[in-house]
């Protein structure tokens, strides 16, 4: 049925309203709204999160949970969606492309929970939460291997993943090691237990998980003074106060700590 010029731009008017904010906190993806209005989200009533997977205990595959993925980041943002009355919708991505911006800053989701730490380089294209988890790196080699510190790097091929500060200390405090780029740790892991690669230097709860498999120990961790953080489009500064708000409750009413006890009591 036709519509007159005038019933065409009263409805586009409602609808450039409505993206503008809505009650229920929900807008169109590109731009901050700005203060008093709701989160920006790429669709409305769903915060969408992109995640490295697997990175166990962080994020790994479960086809039994409500969004396919479990771990703990990926309990954090459930308890953040929760808490912003929202559902969740979680995709795997690379880490490549949600440490740098490039998937934040093309829509293909609101959020990156990935294990990310936060860095002056990536705050240039990003934004971030305050520092929900404090992680040290760690060096894994498998059992009865001749390598018990980093010391003993040089002519060793050492397994990272590319994008990461893993990559970033074997480089700065391994200088003479053979160093060998991955997408995942996935990749990584299958390349040390194929003896391609002589150990994997990476954040200590992963390296931990591998070691749990049998096989393989950690000879040496070491305190970098990271904090993770969950990383937002540049200017969306709406989201980062919402998902501050949230980490700001769970920590007050001890969700946050149930969250954590469940992957790193254990371990610690």
């Amino acid at each position: 049925m036709k519509r007159t010029l005038s019933a065409v731009a009263a409805t586009i008017l409602a609808l450039s309203l409505a993206g503008c904010g809505s009650d229920d906190g929900s807008t169109d993806a590109g731009t901050d709204t700005g203060a008093g209005s709701g989160p920006t989200l790429i669709q409305s009533g769903t915060l969408t999160v992109c995640s490295d997977v697997p990175y166990p205990p962080f994020e790994d595959f479960d086809e039994s949970s409500p969004s396919g993925f479990t771990g703990f980041d990926i309990d954090i943002v459930q308890a953040i969606a929760d808490g912003m009355k929202v559902e969740l919708s979680v995709k795997d991505s690379s880490f490549d492309g949600l440490q740098s911006g490039q998937a934040l800053n093309a829509g293909q989701c609101d959020l990156a929970a990935s294990a990310m730490t936060i860095t002056e380089d990536r705050k240039a294209a990003l934004e971030f939460s305050d520092g929900y988890y404090d992680s040290e790196q760690s060096l894994l080699v498998p059992e009865g291997s001749d390598i018990a510190s980093i010391d003993d790097l040089d002519g060793v091929s050492v397994g990272v993943q590319q994008g990461t500060t893993g990559k970033a200390y074997t480089e700065e405090n391994a200088p003479g090691a053979e160093i060998v780029s991955f997408p995942s740790d996935a990749e990584m892991f299958q390349a040390i237990k194929a003896g391609q690669v002589d150990a994997l230097l990476q954040d200590l709860p992963v390296n931990l998980d591998h070691e749990k498999d049998g096989g393989f120990t950690v000879v040496e961790t070491y305190k970098t003074d990271e904090q993770y953080g969950l990383a937002m489009k540049k200017g969306n500064t709406s989201l980062v106060d919402a998902v501050n708000e949230q980490l700001t409750t769970m920590r007050e009413d001890g969700s946050y700590d149930e969250i954590y006890n469940t992957y790193f009591a254990v371990a610690e």
